[in-house]
């Protein structure tokens, strides 16, 4: 098996992926590559039994975890919430004796039905779709985890075919260039989200 600069964990949460069109468009373009685990966390816990010691074992395996989920009242799906509680067990992810994720680098791929323009000061939402994030990013920061900024995909309502498309070539892009070592981690820091500017973070 070839050994790539970074192993990638990308944890999947979506409740009813039947009825995501953008998101089953989206995990074919990641589902498949080398280096890269996808795990679906309602296809291997559909009683939310989660098993700790495994899922912890998976995390020390990777260098760099996604949260890859639709965003649910502002905030994560119910098993993604359930397996943060579970897994970053206290002593192992933080604490003083909890280093195991410490330098490994943590993001999310969200989906949403709301439009960018929702997700401003002055939009409904009052704030930014990065914003809501805050709970993972203090999190990451908790475990002494690099936390990059979000790819996001809004307007999932009425987005086009050929967007989707682009979006997921767009995916399968960082995912690709991060295992490789090819982003400019603080460049991509400077963005609000991750898929704002690829070329401007992307090692060439």
């Amino acid at each position: 098996m070839k050994n790539f600069e970074n192993n990638i964990l990308i944890l999947f949460a979506h409740p009813a992926l039947q009825n995501s069109r953008v998101n089953r468009h989206l995990i074919k373009y990641i589902t498949d590559l080398d280096g890269v685990t996808f795990h679906d966390l309602y296809e291997t816990y559909p009683d939310f039994h989660i098993d700790v010691k495994r899922e912890q074992n998976l995390l020390l395996e990777n260098d760099i975890i996604v949260f890859h989920h639709p965003l649910f009242w502002f905030s994560v799906p119910a098993i993604l919430r359930e397996w943060m509680d579970l897994v970053l067990q206290h002593m192992w992810a933080y604490g003083k004796t909890g280093k195991a994720l410490k330098g490994k680098i943590l993001f999310n791929v969200v989906t949403t039905g709301g439009r960018e323009s929702l997700f401003q000061h002055d939009g409904i939402h009052g704030n930014t779709l990065v914003e809501f994030l805050a709970p993972i990013r203090q999190s990451a920061y908790v475990c002494e985890m690099d936390f990059l900024p979000p790819f996001i995909v809004h307007g999932t309502r009425n987005i086009t075919q050929q967007e989707i498309t682009s979006h997921g070539e767009d995916y399968q892009k960082i995912i690709l260039s991060l295992r490789d070592g090819k982003v400019d981690l603080e460049a991509a820091k400077l963005h609000q989200r991750l898929n704002s500017d690829l070329k401007s973070i992307i090692k060439t």
